[in-house]
């Protein structure tokens, strides 16, 4: 059985990255992007389906391995940046694994660094590579000589090289020993290319090491934050930043696909593409941050992804702005402990949000008022949005939760609508843009009347989920972070009240009620990670101090050891679930720490 999702840390470069267990497993990585096919899988199955270990020999769960005695370990980040340092402790001596991704757009390469610290080590590495989502065991050659062991894999279009340590088959795996003592580094190297180009020469491993340290210690040393849980935010912004393409601007939702919300259930979905609602959101957390070259790339991003006609526009693209993310099944793929199916690709692609627009035009808001300045193409594109947002006025849509029942006129979704013609008025008012704000203005207004009207329940005075229920949703505890009401309105304590009531579980908070039937799918899920941040924000700003901290101190301990959040966590079992690590969780806890500043 693969280990709890929070058992694993990440490591990338800004384009891909590997999830490592505390066990020395990298059960998870896809290349050359996010969203490519995986050389490891094992994390939606086991290690047949692509694992590379690396351990101890003592106290391994390694086939070969010695099982006498126990080696320990602990596991940090180095200082603020994204190399993750695993040190064990044996009964023979100690010794660290250093693991990073280079930032060198030229190449990909994985480096397991491992280095002696006292008395000695002997360890044992596994490879077993996948290729294709574990569809395509790879041809492998010994390439290399005693000199400089190394392995060479082909199948299809992928190519891996892998150097260090002397590898040889035993069946389906490539297994290797080596023992290391103070003064003693062995680096173990994996570096993918094209199938048909030329093998990359050896990585110069101190160098890359100097260099990703360097650029993360650099970039994290420009956050602008003062205030409680600075160390998380440290880490929030640099998962965020990992989450971002350092060449197209792309930002994914989360690292994995089909990771459950609900443990043995089919509610697992791929969340490695760019939401225009979660980027937007994640756009403006780092813009309040000291990051404003990343929304100037971000908005080049976004105005090639949906050029052309607005009409066409998705709620989700891929990572250089790809719109085809048809839905598809991997049923050779057994799923995280068994919760099948397996998905690759997202249908709710296909799907219309109403909410997406108004997302859009705050984040852009946001860095327009951080000195973004506007281009003639960036505020027509906005002014056509606009355009898309009053064509589309009347239409029912799928809400901010993507759900799979009827479409409905949820309160969320036209409150972000009211937030996209108000960000056209102040654009047009405040900065002297050219547009409709009177037209913008009317729309804005019946906006905001319907939704004073049908968006509230008239017996008890509280927003609804949408039209026509008296269900509440935890989306709602957004609308005073637009604006559209103060957060001690008495509208929105009402609503606070009856989430308390119904969808708060064990001190968390759950998107909606699935016993409604709203959602359309089968099962349950758990708490949602950004909802709890959500309301952590809202008894802030509504002068519930002492309630927003105990609430975030509950919220902040569903973090990993390396300070890691996934979508949804598990009460009951105290574990993570869901995709991980998840953009939204981590920019809710973002803004959520504003608000206790």
């Amino acid at each position: 059985m693969r280990p709890n999702i929070e058992d694993y840390a990440l490591i990338g470069d800004c384009r891909t990255a590997a999830l490592v267990s505390s066990r020395g497993e990298i059960d998870w990585f896809c290349v050359p992007r996010y969203d490519s096919a995986s050389i490891f899988a094992a994390l939606l199955g086991d290690e047949e389906h692509g694992c590379w270990t690396l351990a101890p020999r003592e106290g391994s769960a390694q086939e070969g391995s010695a099982q006498e005695g126990s080696a320990q370990c602990s596991r940090e980040y180095t200082g603020d940046t994204l190399v993750l340092v695993t040190r064990w402790e044996t009964s023979t001596g100690v010794a660290e694994v250093h693991e990073f991704m280079p930032l060198d757009g030229g190449r990909v390469d994985l480096v397991r660094r491992v280095v002696g610290v006292s008395g000695h080590v002997e360890f044992q590495t596994d490879l077993r590579m996948r290729f294709d989502y574990a569809r395509a065991v790879p041809w492998v050659l010994q390439v290399g000589d005693a000199s400089g062991p190394a392995l060479r894999a082909i199948a299809g279009p992928d190519a891996v090289v892998v150097r260090g340590a002397a590898l040889h088959a035993d069946g389906n795996v490539h297994r290797g020993f080596f023992t290391v003592e103070p003064d003693v580094t062995v680096d173990l190297t994996l570096t993918w290319y094209h199938s048909h180009r030329p093998e990359p020469e050896p990585l110069d491993v101190d160098t890359a090491l100097d260099h990703a340290v360097g650029w993360w210690t650099g970039w994290s040393s420009r956050i602008d934050h003062s205030g409680p849980h600075h160390e998380q935010m440290v880490r929030s912004l640099i998962t965020l930043r990992a989450l971002s393409n350092l060449d197209t601007g792309g930002i994914v939702a989360a690292a994995t696909t089909s990771l459950p919300e609900q443990f043995g259930g089919s509610r697992n979905w791929d969340y490695r593409y760019v939401w225009l609602r979660d980027a937007s959101l994640t756009l403006e957390a780092l813009v309040n941050h000291g990051f404003l070259r990343v929304a100037e790339h971000w908005r080049m991003w976004l105005m090639r992804a949906i050029a052309g006609n607005t009409k066409e526009l998705q709620i989700m693209y891929g990572i250089a702005g790809e719109r085809d993310l048809e839905e598809r099944v991997l049923s050779h793929l057994p799923g995280y402990q068994n919760a099948a199916p397996v998905r690759i690709g997202n249908g709710a692609v296909n799907q219309y949000q109403g909410d997406v627009i108004g997302e859009v035009l705050c984040g852009l808001e946001s860095a327009r008022k951080a000195g973004l300045q506007e281009t003639p193409m960036s505020w027509s594109l906005q002014k056509a949005l606009l355009e898309q947002v009053e064509a589309n006025l009347e239409r029912p849509d799928n809400g901010i939760w993507e759900m799979r029942g009827d479409p409905q006129m949820f309160t969320h979704s036209r409150a972000m609508i009211w937030a996209a013609f108000d960000r056209g008025v102040r654009a047009s008012e405040r900065f002297d843009l050219d547009g409709s704000p009177e037209h913008w203005r009317e729309l804005r207004d019946r906006v905001r009347a319907e939704i004073d009207s049908a968006g509230v329940d008239p017996d008890t005075g509280r927003f609804v989920q949408y039209a026509g229920t008296d269900e509440v949703d935890a989306s709602l505890l957004l609308l005073p972070q637009v604006g559209f009401c103060a957060a001690d309105d008495p509208r929105m304590l009402a609503t606070v009240a009856e989430i308390e009531r119904v969808l708060m579980n064990g001190g968390l908070v759950h998107r909606y009620r699935t016993g409604s039937g709203v959602d359309g799918l089968d099962g349950d899920e758990h708490p949602f990670l950004a909802c709890t941040f959500w309301l952590v924000t809202q008894y802030a700003t509504s002068g519930r101090h002492h309630d927003a901290a105990a609430l975030m101190e509950r919220a902040c301990a569903t973090a990993n050891d390396v300070g890691l959040f996934s979508e949804e966590y598990d009460v009951g079992a105290g574990r993570q679930a869901g995709n991980t690590p998840q953009a939204l969780s981590h920019l809710a806890f973002v803004r959520a720490a504003d608000a206790l500043a």
